[in-house]
């Protein structure tokens, strides 16, 4: 495994694993004894980040999550996994009751809520502190002032580490981030957006942004990244839910002219090095000058263990300007 420092406050930075595992549907879809073997061979393999989120996976049983918090907790405590494995969680997209969503019914980003729902996970996770806790989605009810205090009191109480923001405008993120220095407060360290090598249209609306997806880490936010060097991408559904082995899952606003041909280069590179496509994606975003750690999910120990050798997988210098060069 190789690693890589989150967070530049000498009192909060982690190292972590360049390789994060997605807890996503553990004590759910993905059942406890397979959830524990998969967690198992990670820390084996030498992997320190997980991911997790107070609200997953309300949408399994129309419940307000947890799940994977909970089985989070019950894998520490049996394991006696203590500060070795960073646990990073999110706050602010959990249904606020059973049967609703985070679209129409989501706990948002006040005060309160930070300070209950970090409490909740916590208890949870079973964890004094959290490692890293994100903002999960916007919350335009809120003034933006009252989440960076909010979150900054609880890094100051010691119960949190590092702050993370997920699936917000770029311009949010500045915005927060300016506030929190202006004030002398910790501001955001980690991003969490979607990124992989195929590239999404940013302009097909849903439910959740009606102007465009702000989930994907698009030209503005890795130019961004660019341009701060203390931040750190966390690229969540790299491998795009199995799509790249199997087409027929590649989401709608993949659906242009630009798909083939990126993909065409991946599986160019992959004979060459004779690798899975999938470990070239992996490996593109690991060893490339921006800093980026992948965030994979698994439901079976085959697909962790293909995702974990991407980790050795080193790209030339060529293949790797092809990868970055092609349109």
């Amino acid at each position: 495994m190789k690693y890589r420092t989150i967070g530049t406050d000498p009192t909060t930075r982690r190292e972590v694993s360049v390789l994060a595992l997605g807890a996503m549907l553990f004590g759910s879809v993905t059942d406890e004894k397979t959830s524990f073997a998969l967690l198992d061979r990670y820390v084996e393999a030498g992997g320190t980040f997980i991911d997790t989120s107070d609200n997953y996976a309300f949408w399994v049983d129309g419940s307000q999550g947890g799940q994977s918090e909970q089985l989070l907790g019950r894998w520490r405590r049996s394991r006696g996994i203590t500060d070795q494995v960073v646990i990073a969680t999110k706050l602010g997209a959990r249904p606020l009751a059973p049967g609703t969503g985070y679209v129409d019914n989501p706990e948002g980003l006040s005060a309160k809520v930070i300070r209950e729902s970090a409490e909740r996970s916590r208890d949870q996770l079973g964890v004094e502190r959290l490692d890293l806790l994100y903002a999960h989605i916007e919350d335009h009810s809120v003034p933006l002032q009252e989440t960076v205090e909010g979150l900054a009191a609880l890094v100051a109480e010691g119960t949190v580490g590092l702050l993370g923001v997920s699936n917000h405008a770029v311009w949010r993120v500045e915005r927060a981030r300016a506030s929190a220095a202006a004030a002398g407060l910790p501001g955001y360290e980690v991003l969490q957006y979607a990124h992989s090598h195929l590239r999404p249209r940013t302009d097909v609306p849903d439910e959740l942004f009606p102007d465009g997806s702000l989930g994907h880490a698009g030209a503005e936010l890795l130019s961004y990244l660019r341009a701060e060097p203390g931040l750190t991408l966390v690229a969540y559904s790299p491998l795009l839910k199995g799509a790249y082995t199997r087409p027929d899952r590649l989401p709608a606003d993949f659906d242009h002219p630009g798909t083939p041909v990126r993909l065409e280069a991946l599986r160019e590179v992959a004979r060459e090095t004779g690798a899975t496509v999938n470990q070239v994606v992996l490996a593109w975003q690991i060893g490339g000058d921006l800093p980026i750690v992948p965030l994979v999910g698994a439901s079976s120990v085959a697909q962790l263990e293909e995702s974990l050798a991407a980790v050795d997988l080193e790209l030339t210098a060529e293949q790797r300007a092809r990868l970055d060069g092609v349109h």
